[in-house]
């Protein structure tokens, strides 16, 4: 605010600058001060509300009444024999039935033709229950696991078979982690231990079962398809031995349904199991062993019981079965050799012969049984098969073999057992141990001698089998023998195909239990699918894996799925159906090799696959459901793809021949180019010979020029230079 007085009213007003610290009271404070104008206060009120529902009580009670029985009986009404014919020649009833006839039932015939009316659509919306599952669900889940306590002695598990009639019991066979040299080397010492095949339970993770003891350590062995009381395992030092545990049979099914279950089944702690260590452990010693100067000479890779619907001869000709049980078997060896073996006893010996026998009989202990008796110390193989490497006088070394369908009888236990643990085969073990348990004898004790009888020949039957070698390779040969027109001697048929695809020794090699002629290899580190009858090379070759491959194996339930397993202790799991370059998924399931893989269907809801590790535990996982269960048209798929490849391997063979045909054309065009050259008039050739020279000349001449030797305007040859 500016004052001034009234006499200077209108006045002109200059402002200068003015300092306010030089003047007193020149600073003015305006301070905040409460309007009263704005000023509301608010009014607050408590109220308090509260609401109860009116509460009735209703009861009500049924009036019971006393239960009559009653019956009633009701007669149809009939048509008298008038009434039916009158009504049957009517014309209101003979134009109906022209007109259902005509169209409602052509119409429902044509329905029932083209759709099935009777099908739940509701069960139709999803494929299968595991579509709902979550990502989780595909990994395996660990179920127990087996160690042998007992044993100090560091061995690794070299083979896998589960009981085929006894739920939760499982065989495997050890041997000492040793190389050759040091196997040499402690000989003394390993003849002390005993070589086992364990029986484990899922009753008891502590002890095992049974324990059937072998003269050195095994590395395969298989149960008798025919009867599972009958075990054959080959070892390390190439004999073959047998067991019969037919005594023991009831020992191990009471651990299974025995009366007891409900209390020793159950699975207890450690420190509740260490009361009961102090059990006797049962060791079962062996029946038979083969000869060590007529069998294998070193270690048996592979043993496979034959179907008990034939038999071979010397020859490998095919004749029919007649005693229906398996008699005979067939192993190969890294001796370079594949046996056939007759587990009956062979011809009648003469006279001084089984005097000398006699005399070098040996008491038997009271406990072994003589089933096999005949074959103790004496069993030679049937025939022996060796496969020469072309014209050299190398063999090649097999380490597994796979037969045919037809061959095994182990067939029924992966296709047909596929959704249920019930299967022809399990019914007719079953039934075979029920009839010896009535007071039947046992088909095995009372053999008779192999080929003594003229048997039928079997008319076009396949001998041809797959193998795999040390080397990588898979052959596929025929175990047919034939005569060498020079010796006369006997000797293998030169293989049908041999094929080097795996970068190390070929350690399974499996037909898929969904298709007869698809063939699984895996060796090195890579794994194959062959097709039987496909000779261009297989339908599936995989790339080098981070880690060498050492053991795989079919899934049972899913013919586009199988386990690898590696020496890192992960195991790859393949979906052909999902990828078909690289697998599925890994997962880890031990921290050193995995040696053995062998999967298990107990039922539609419970499958379990065994894992052997190298340091001697048995890793039993469960299967999730998206593994285990195939979806609706899972096999077609992958036979389409399978189909498919066929096709590719077809394709890239005529592309083949094709290139070879275009090079050969191009070969002759430019043979043909050369021939014209050659052809040419001796003018001709003096010409473009003197044209040659003329160019050259003139090349340096100007090369000449340019270096300065000589100019231009100077008129001198090079020849008058020179």
């Amino acid at each position: 605010m500016i004052s001034r007085k009234r006499s200077e009213f209108g006045a002109p007003i200059k402002f200068s600058d003015h300092n306010a610290s030089s003047i007193k009271d020149a600073y003015i404070e305006c301070t905040a001060y409460p309007d009263k104008n704005f000023t509301v206060k608010q009014l607050e009120k408590d109220v308090g509300v509260q609401v109860i529902p009116k509460i009735n009580d209703i009861s009500t009670q049924t009036k019971w009444t006393y239960p009559k029985n009653a019956s009633t009986q009701y007669y149809p009404r009939e048509f008298s024999e008038e009434e039916k014919e009158a009504f049957g020649q009517s014309k209101s009833l003979t134009d109906f039935l022209n007109n259902v006839s005509k169209n409602s039932v052509e119409i429902a015939l044509q329905q029932n033709e083209i759709m099935n009316t009777f099908i739940d659509d509701w069960k139709c919306l999803a494929e299968e229950e595991g579509t709902f599952g979550d990502k989780t669900d595909t990994h395996l889940k660990e179920y127990q696991s087996f160690t042998d306590l007992h044993n100090l002695t560091e061995k690794t598990i070299t083979c896998v078979s589960w009981h085929p009639t006894i739920y939760g019991l499982i065989a495997v066979s050890v041997a000492v982690r040793l190389t050759f040299e040091d196997r040499v080397q402690y000989s003394g010492k390993l003849l002390l231990q005993p070589s086992l095949i364990l029986f484990w339970s899922f009753s008891d993770p502590i002890h095992p079962q049974l324990m059937l003891e072998s003269p050195d350590d095994i590395f395969c062995f298989k149960f008798c398809p025919t009867d599972p009381n009958i075990i054959v395992g080959g070892c390390i030092n190439g004999q073959i031995v047998m067991w019969d545990i037919t005594a023991h049979a009831d020992r191990i099914e009471n651990i299974k349904t025995g009366g007891s279950r409900s209390k020793k089944a159950t699975l207890k702690p450690m420190f509740l199991l260490e009361p009961e260590s102090n059990k006797e452990a049962m060791y079962i010693r062996h029946c038979a062993v083969s000869s060590i100067e007529n069998g294998h000479k070193k270690v048996i890779t592979d043993i496979h019981w034959l179907s008990d619907t034939f038999e071979i001869n010397r020859m490998g000709s095919v004749f029919e079965n007649r005693s229906e049980i398996c008699c005979q078997l067939v192993t190969c060896s890294a001796d370079c050799t594949i046996c056939f073996w007759d587990i009956r006893p062979q011809k009648t010996l003469t006279p001084q012969q089984t005097e000398k026998k006699k005399e070098e009989s040996i008491e038997i202990p009271y406990d072994i049984p003589s089933t096999f008796l005949h074959l103790d110390l004496s069993w030679k193989p049937l025939t022996k098969l060796r496969l020469s490497k072309g014209e050299t006088s190398l063999e090649h070394c097999p380490t597994k073999i796979s037969l045919s369908e037809e061959h095994l009888l182990y067939r029924s236990e992966a296709t047909i057992c596929a959704f249920s643990i019930y299967t022809p085969l399990k019914e007719k073990l079953l039934a075979q141990d029920k009839a010896m348990k009535v007071g039947e004898m046992n088909p095995y004790q009372n053999l008779e001698a192999g080929l003594a009888n003229p048997l039928k020949p079997i008319e076009d039957f396949s001998t041809k089998f797959f193998m795999g070698t040390e080397e990588g390779e898979v052959i596929y040969t025929d175990w047919k023998m034939e005569r060498d027109p020079d010796t006369g001697r006997l000797m293998a048929k030169k293989p049908v195909h041999l094929y080097t695809v795996h970068d190390g020794a070929v350690h399974t090699i499996q037909r898929s239990p969904f298709y007869k002629d698809i063939i699984l290899s895996i060796g090195g580190w890579n794994v194959a699918i062959w097709k039987e009858g496909v000779v261009s090379g297989p339908l599936l070759q995989s790339c080098c894996a981070p880690k060498r491959y050492t053991s795989g194996h079919w899934s049972l339930t899913r013919p586009g799925v199988f386990y690898v397993g590696r020496e890192d202790g992960y195991i790859d799991i393949w979906d052909l159906l999902e990828k078909t370059h690289e697998p599925a998924q890994s997962q880890n399931i031990c921290v050193t090799m995995i040696t053995y893989i062998k999967p298990w269907t107990l039922s539609a809801r419970q499958q379990f696959i065994a894992i052997a590790d190298y340091y001697g535990t048995l890793h039993i996982l469960e299967i999730p459901w998206t593994l285990s269960h195939p979806s609706a048209n899972e096999i077609a798929s992958v036979n389409h793809y399978f189909e498919r490849e066929v096709k590719h391997l077809e394709y890239v063979e005529q592309r083949k021949k094709i290139r070879e045909q275009e090079k050969q054309e191009m070969d002759l065009e430019i043979e043909k180019k050369k021939i014209k050259t050659y052809h040419k008039s001796k003018e001709q050739m003096e010409a473009e010979l003197k044209m040659d020279y003329d160019n050259y000349l003139e090349l340096e001449k100007t090369v000449l020029i340019n270096l300065g030797l000589i100019k231009v305007s100077e008129k001198v040859s090079y020849m008058d230079i020179l």
